[in-house]
C-alpha cells in the first residue's frame, strides 16, 4: 500500500507541472498577440501596452452674453376670490339659469327662488305700513286742535301732554313698520339669486325643485376668480435677500408658471407680495405672483413650477455646465490649448441653470472646454477633436429652460 502511494505523488506533481507551462505559455501568447507591434486603431491608443495616442474628445467655446437669474420652486394656483352661493331665503328653487363652468359677472342672476310667499309678506307690512300712517296723520289732527284749545285755556295741560304722546309713540311704530317693509322687500330681492362677483362657475349642487336655505351645508355653485389668478409659492429663506433686494428698489419681478413636465409655459406675471414672517418649521417664506391669465391657463389648486425671475447678469463669462468638472481641490474644467493639449484649469462658478453656467473666475471667452472624453483625461494630454464645428455656448438658453433656478457654488 505505501509503495502505490509514492508511485501517485509523482505523477499528481507532473500533471500539475504540466497544466502550468500550459498556463504560462498562454499568457506569453496573449501577450504577443496583444504587444502593440503595429499600428493600433484610434480606440486602442493610450492602452496599457501601448503609447499614449490623441484622446478623441468633443468641444464647446466659452462665450460672452446676459444671463438671467432664476429661482426655482413649487407652486399652487389659488383664485383671487371664491365664493359659495347661496340662498339666502327658504324655498323652492324654481329656476336654474346658469349652465357649469360658465363665466358670470357681477350682479348676475342665476337663480330664483319661489317668490309668492316673500310677496305677500311685503303687501301685509305695507298693508300695516299704511294704516299706521293714517293713524298717525289723525293724531297729528288732533294734536294741533289741542294746542289751539289749550292756548285758549279751554283744555287742561294734561290732555295736551297725552296727545304729544300719542303722536310720538305712532312716530316711533311708523318706523318699526317701514323697517318691516324694507325687510319684506329686501327678502324679496333674496329670491333672486345673482352672483356677487365675476368669475367661473363650477358645477351645481342643486336643481330646480329642490328646497333650499341659508343654513344648506352644500352651495347651489361655487365661483372663483380667475381672471386675474394668482400662484402660491415657497422659497428658501437663504433666497430672500435677493427677492428683497430688488422690491425695495421697486423693480418688477417677472414670475412665470410652467406646468408639471416642465416643457409648456402657462402663463407669465408679476411678483405681488412677500409674506410677512419665515416658517420656522420648513425655513421657507410664502410669496404670491399675479397672472392676468387672459388665456385662462390657469385653474384653481392647479400645480405648477414656477420660475422667479430675480435679475439679468449683463456681459458675463458663459460656460457649457457639461464641461464643469468636481474634485478634491474644488471645480475645474479642461483647456484646450492652441496645440490640442489639455490643461487642467481650476475655475469660480457662479448662477447655472443646468445647461448654461456664469465663470466668476479662470476662464477667458473663447477659451475651448472639453464636453466629452473627460474620462481618461489628464493636465498635458494630447487630444484630438472630433467635431468638426465645436458646440458654441448660447448666451441664452432655449425657452424650455430659460428659466431654470440657479444655485450659488
Amino acid at each position: 500500500m505505501p509503495d502505490s502511494q509514492s508511485t501517485a505523488r509523482p505523477r499528481n506533481l507532473s500533471r500539475q507541472w504540466l497544466l502550468g507551462v500550459c498556463v504560462l505559455a498562454l499568457l506569453l501568447l496573449l501577450l504577443w498577440w496583444f504587444w502593440p507591434s503595429k499600428p493600433q486603431p484610434s480606440s486602442m491608443r493610450g492602452g496599457p501596452f501601448g503609447d499614449m495616442g490623441p484622446i478623441p474628445v468633443r468641444v464647446a467655446d466659452v462665450s460672452q452674453g446676459d444671463f438671467p437669474v432664476v429661482l426655482k420652486a413649487l407652486g399652487t394656483v389659488t383664485a383671487y376670490n371664491t365664493v359659495n352661493v347661496r340662498g339666502r331665503v327658504d324655498g323652492e328653487l324654481v329656476k336654474v339659469l346658469f349652465k357649469d363652468g360658465q363665466q358670470v359677472k357681477a350682479g348676475e342672476l342665476l337663480a330664483q327662488i319661489d317668490p309668492r310667499a316673500y310677496d305677500i309678506a311685503l303687501q301685509q307690512a305695507q298693508g300695516a305700513l299704511q294704516e299706521r300712517q293714517a293713524q298717525l296723520r289723525n293724531a297729528e289732527l288732533d294734536l294741533a286742535r289741542y294746542r289751539g284749545l289749550f292756548a285758549e285755556d279751554s283744555i287742561a295741560k294734561q290732555t295736551l301732554d297725552t296727545q304729544e304722546a300719542l303722536v310720538n309713540q305712532y312716530r316711533g311704530n311708523l318706523k318699526s313698520l317701514q323697517a318691516d317693509v324694507a325687510t319684506a322687500r329686501l327678502n324679496l330681492d333674496f329670491t333672486q339669486v345673482r352672483a356677487p362677483i365675476s368669475g367661473r362657475l363650477g358645477i351645481r349642487q342643486a336643481d330646480a325643485g329642490n328646497l333650499v336655505s341659508s343654513s344648506d351645508a352644500l352651495p347651489l355653485v361655487v365661483i372663483t376668480q380667475t381672471l386675474p389668478i394668482s400662484v402660491m409659492f415657497t422659497l428658501p429663506e437663504a433666497e430672500l435677500p435677493a427677492v428683497v433686494q430688488q422690491m425695495r428698489v421697486g423693480q418688477p419681478l417677472t414670475v412665470e408658471a410652467w406646468d408639471r413636465s416642465k416643457t409648456l409655459k402657462l402663463a407669465e406675471g408679476q411678483l405681488e407680495s412677500i409674506d410677512n414672517l419665515i416658517d420656522t418649521a420648513t425655513g421657507t417664506i410664502k410669496l404670491k405672483a399675479r397672472f392676468a391669465n387672459a388665456e385662462e391657463m390657469l385653474f384653481p389648486n392647479q400645480f405648477v413650477n414656477v420660475r422667479l425671475r430675480v435679475q439679468t447678469l449683463q456681459n458675463v463669462t458663459l460656460m457649457p455646465a457639461a464641461a464643469l468638472q468636481f474634485g478634491a481641490g474644488g471645480t475645474f474644467a479642461y483647456v484646450v490649448d492652441a496645440e490640442d493639449k489639455v490643461q487642467l484649469t481650476p475655475i469660480s462658478i457662479g448662477p447655472s441653470d443646468g445647461q448654461v453656467s456664469v465663470v466668476e473666475q479662470g476662464l477667458n471667452v473663447g477659451d475651448r472646454l472639453v464636453l466629452e472624453g473627460t474620462d481618461r483625461l489628464r493636465s498635458g494630454n494630447q487630444v484630438e477633436v472630433i467635431s468638426d464645428q465645436p458646440v458654441a455656448t448660447q448666451a441664452a438658453p432655449t425657452a424650455p429652460e430659460r428659466s431654470a433656478a440657479p444655485h450659488a457654488e
